[in-house]
């Protein structure tokens, strides 16, 4: 005669047996789910982080382009020499910035590069993100010396009181060099608190 505990002790094993395997799996998926969540925290505080950079190199642009301001109007011929303590070059070809190598080498950007200034900016470096900013002025010259259209790039004029369409110096308000500019490339290098880095470059005239 057959035993009825025995197919019953059987069954209770088999249930048994499944629910420890449902178990490890519904555990890989919690693992695999965390790890997920993870990884794209993150990537978006990556991304964060770039964006920040990329914003905080404006205020780089900004203090440049102040500088070239203030020192044409003291005196338009200090622009026709290079000055390494403002991070400008009278000419494009003295810093070859186009050359990756020289582009991302640390120790050049800061003995030929100057800090960005301003409010909320100490030493370089912004109070709230804790971006240091550093700048390199390049004039598109091809010699440090006063600028003509032979050895400069110039900036194009527009005849015309519309918004659209590039302005001359006097119709801007700031007359550097006259009714025409020579072009200077602005190349603004930010160092984020996670080591991120970040390269921006305007060209202004």
């Amino acid at each position: 005669m057959n035993n009825p505990y025995t197919s019953s002790y059987k069954q209770h094993g088999v249930v048994l047996f499944i629910a420890l395997v449902a178990l490890v799996v519904m555990s890989l998926a919690a693992v695999a789910l965390i790890r997920s969540v993870d990884t794209n925290t993150i990537i978006a505080g990556n991304l964060s982080m770039k964006q920040s950079a990329v914003v905080s190199s404006d205020r780089g642009a900004e203090t440049a382009i102040g500088w070239i301001k203030a020192t044409a109007v003291a005196n338009l011929n200090a622009l026709n020499a290079d000055n390494v303590a403002n991070g400008y070059f009278a000419t494009f070809k003295t810093l070859d910035l186009d050359n990756r190598a020289i582009l991302t080498n640390v120790a050049t950007w800061n003995a030929n590069s100057a800090l960005a200034a301003g409010t909320g900016i100490s030493a370089g470096v912004e109070d709230d993100t804790r971006n240091e900013i550093r700048y390199i002025v390049q004039r598109m010259c091809l010699d440090p010396v006063a600028p003509t259209k032979e050895k400069c790039q110039f900036g194009s004029t527009e005849v015309g009181s519309g918004s659209r369409g590039v302005k001359d110096a006097t119709e801007a308000g700031a007359l550097i060099h006259g009714a025409e500019s020579p072009i200077y490339r602005i190349t603004v290098r930010v160092v984020g608190p996670k080591n991120t880095v970040s390269y921006t470059q305007t060209y202004v005239y």
